[in-house]
């Protein structure tokens, strides 16, 4: 995520809208106990914590997604098979998807 974008995500007053889901009884269940190890004090802010590392993940691949086309076009250019391409495009989102997903940890304590 750029850096503007970053700082315009951590302003304290952002607009916010409700959204109402809903969830199967055995995963709140499961969300409690997770909610309850890593130490966050509620459920809603596990599946705001959630939401938003899925979120910055996906924003991620979406933004690196252009320079994987453009290398893509660039290989048939030069002659590379089109299974090859697609087999080496496969790979590289595998491998960046692993890389770059932030594991979930327990929120830090918020300074008052």
């Amino acid at each position: 995520m750029k850096i503007v974008d970053l700082k315009k995500r951590l302003r304290p007053n952002r607009r916010n809208e409700a959204v109402g889901v809903t969830i199967p009884d055995d995963v709140m269940v499961d969300l409690d106990r997770v909610r309850t190890y890593l130490g966050f004090t509620n459920i809603e802010a596990l599946i705001r914590a959630y939401i938003g590392q899925g979120l910055r993940s996906d924003l991620e691949r979406l933004e690196a997604g252009p320079n994987l086309t453009m290398l893509a076009d660039t290989l048939r250019k030069h002659g590379v098979d089109e299974k090859v391409i697609a087999v080496a495009i496969r790979e590289a989102e595998t491998a960046s998807t692993r890389n770059r997903t932030p594991h979930l940890s327990a929120p830090k304590a918020r300074r008052r």
